[in-house]
């Protein structure tokens, strides 16, 4: 038996846990980071969106978070529900693609296709998220 069979072998039985530790993972994630922003609206972001002159600072700075716990969550109830959650994990990663490419425009603009980026695991929630919004439950 060569190597490959053999690992093939041992990880059978777990394939159907890898995406769920995907899931896993970005869902924690992102509930965890849009959870850090309670209560709302969260005041160091609306300072730094007030700095950054976006409008209506307080409803943008509370939608992020709000978004981020709602992507969190239906990363990790999609997996649960049929064709529905199949579209409910699409929507979850999708939101989770918007939010990061606000975060890098916003906050990381000066990482892009640099070595900084690709050591964040900004750039990793991101590839995630898209993962799921091209996969979905398949």
């Amino acid at each position: 038996m060569s190597v490959s069979s053999y690992l093939d072998s041992v990880a059978k039985p777990f394939q159907g846990l890898a995406p769920w530790i995907l899931r896993a993972v970005l869902g924690v994630s992102f509930i965890l980071h849009g959870l850090g922003k309670f209560p709302l609206p969260p005041e160091k972001m609306v300072t730094w969106f007030e700095s950054m002159g976006i409008a209506a600072p307080e409803i943008v700075a509370s939608l992020v978070a709000i978004g981020e716990v709602g992507a969190g969550i239906a990363v990790i109830l999609g997996g649960f529900f049929g064709s529905a959650g199949h579209l409910i994990t699409r929507l979850g990663g999708g939101a989770v693609v918007v939010i990061m490419i606000g975060a890098f425009y916003l906050a990381h603009a000066d990482w892009f296709i640099t070595q900084k980026l690709f050591m964040s695991e900004q750039i990793f929630l991101f590839a995630l998220g898209l993962y799921f919004a091209i996969k979905g439950n398949n």
